[in-house]
């Protein structure tokens, strides 16, 4: 889809961003019924992760927390379309940000930070409340530029309208080490899939796991503390983000522990929540490699 595909697509995307919240949910029903109940997308994918990650539970309770996740896929889809145009007010009164005694912390030692989350929640808006706040470092969000640059640019001015600044994914090491005289939230979204062979492996989800070892890596070479973000929904569209110190410490560590830790943390918020993580991925497309070591308990 080039250039034509974008402009046609265009009206119809800032046509649902200009929906006031009470419609945009209603659509998103219609939305749910039609990619759910009617066309089943990634079902099959879904069903399988779900039951795959939670062996105790029923068959009952395994379609039930479906019926849910897509619900919040839905809903999650068209809040993102709705962040090229919501008002910061609107993200402050929709997204409560806790734990900015943490934040600000760091911000008063002049110390850069490492924000690890997962696809969980809706991490474009946290994205957007994070960054109304001006006495905490500046976020900077890890992307992969899209192939077509009109859509490219559309996503670039979504993320960054509220104050967000961007690394791509290919520079994120040279321009971390680059802006280590400023002051820096880079925000790494660990549970996507890496390459097996470069993985870290560990037990996440009753299941052998391969996780990206990039996030650890930069803490440890960069002495950035790390700082977990959890995203909850109290009701429907509205968010409650939290900070945590998990690492302050990174060069104390030892090898592995802190993609552990970090997706120890993951793990515990996906039990507590399990519709509102992106089950659709195929995230356990890999097997582990005979020469990888044993998978952390």
């Amino acid at each position: 889809m080039g250039a034509l595909g974008y402009y046609l697509a265009l009206p119809f995307i800032y046509g649902i961003s200009l929906l006031p919240f009470p419609l945009l949910y209603l659509l998103s029903d219609g939305v749910y019924f039609l990619i759910y109940r009617v066309l089943g997308y990634r079902k099959g994918v879904v069903l399988s992760n779900l039951r795959n990650s939670f062996p105790e539970k029923s068959e009952a309770e395994i379609r039930a927390i479906a019926s849910r996740f897509y619900r919040w896929f839905c809903d999650l889809t068209l809040e993102t379309l709705k962040t090229l145009t919501v008002s910061p007010a609107a993200v402050r009164r929709r997204v409560s940000l806790e734990g900015m005694e943490v934040l600000e912390g760091y911000a008063m030692r002049n110390q850069s930070i490492i924000l690890v989350l997962g696809h969980f929640g809706n991490w474009e808006l946290a994205g957007a409340r994070y960054s109304q706040e001006k006495t905490i470092p500046q976020l900077y969000v890890i992307y992969h530029p899209l192939q077509n640059r009109w859509f490219d640019r559309l996503i670039h001015y979504m993320r960054t309208r509220h104050g967000t600044r961007l690394y791509t994914m290919r520079e994120t090491s040279k321009s971390m080490i680059r802006d280590r005289g400023l002051l820096t939230a880079t925000a790494f979204i660990a549970d996507q899939t890496p390459s097996p062979e470069r993985a870290y492996w560990m037990t996440f989800l009753n299941q052998d796991t391969p996780v990206f070892l990039g996030t650890e890596a930069l803490s440890r070479k960069l002495g950035y503390p790390i700082v977990y973000i959890s995203i909850s929904r109290p009701k429907r569209g509205y968010y409650r983000m939290v900070a945590e110190t998990l690492v302050d410490d990174p060069k104390a560590t030892q090898e592995g522990e802190i993609t552990v830790t970090h997706t120890r943390r993951l793990e515990r918020d996906i039990c507590s929540h399990p519709e509102l993580w992106l089950w659709t991925h195929r995230r356990w497309k890999h097997k582990r490699p005979p020469a990888s070591p044993s998978p952390a308990k």
